[in-house]
């Protein structure tokens, strides 16, 4: 039998649970001939186990006083099972990084506004992995390619890394993300100070297009939009809205390039 070359694409099939099973012999032979792909493998199972042990006792926590805004008044027949989805949404955190119940383990009231859920989710992602040191992302810029084909498949359009360093901004890399029962792709880039900005991507079907709008919260602020059944944003601290805006302007133009192809 033919093996096909593995790549690690193929690290990230078999955490999903996606790898066919008839690889599944052939790919733990070629992580054995290959060290550095097994602790690679080896280092996204140590994240999931560090999310379930960080995890553990969300169920049995009070509901966070900022979820209030939503109308969820806590535990009830009919809603307890949302706060359980924490736990059972714990193989979502494991493939592509954990918001938890930061990031939407409660699910809005259905009417509520899609644009300002895109933002809320995007600042809350940005606050949590902006600040982290040695796991900012689960697939690095060296990987671009990979990157960007993997989080288009995920999320369903054609994406881009926006090139930002003409403002000063390298691509540091990337991440999948939960939202409710979608899939979101956040990029993360770097300046030389070491600030970073964050460009968050979610499907968001059925919503009405908007201009850019301006959300501040948790001390960072986003500039979003939504724009063909996707919403949008670009997130930073520390930067005024002239900025922000000359930097979704430049995600704009380079996404809608791609997707026109």
């Amino acid at each position: 039998m033919t093996v096909r070359p593995f790549t690690d694409h193929d690290i990230h099939l078999s955490l999903d649970g996606e790898l066919p099973a008839e690889e599944r012999e052939e790919f733990e032979a070629w992580l054995e001939r290959n060290p550095d792909k097994k602790a690679l493998r080896d280092r996204y199972v140590e994240d999931r186990e560090r999310l379930r042990r960080a995890l553990a006792g969300v169920v049995d926590e009070e509901l966070p006083e900022r979820l209030a805004r939503f109308g969820i008044d806590g535990p009830s027949p009919t809603r307890a099972w949302s706060w359980g989805r924490v736990a059972a949404g714990i193989a979502l955190f494991a493939a592509g990084g954990a918001l938890g119940y930061l990031a939407g383990a409660y699910a809005p009231p259905p009417g509520g506004n899609g644009a300002a859920q895109v933002a809320e989710r995007a600042i809350e992602a940005h606050v949590i992995y902006s600040a982290e040191k040695l796991h900012v992302v689960e697939v690095g810029a060296d990987q671009k390619d990979h990157l960007v084909g993997w989080l288009s498949k995920r999320v369903g359009t054609t994406l881009v890394a926006p090139d930002f360093s003409a403002s000063g901004y390298e691509l540091v890399g990337g991440r999948l993300l939960p939202a409710d029962s979608r899939a979101a792709a956040m990029f993360i880039y770097q300046d030389a100070t070491g600030a970073r900005i964050s460009l968050y991507v979610v499907r968001d079907p059925g919503a009405p297009d908007t201009g850019f709008k301006l959300r501040e919260e948790l001390g960072a602020c986003a500039l979003y939009w939504l724009d063909g059944g996707y919403g949008y944003a670009v997130t930073a601290t520390n930067m005024s809205g002239e900025t922000l805006r000359a930097l979704a302007g430049t995600a704009y133009q380079q996404l809608l390039a791609a997707q026109r192809g």
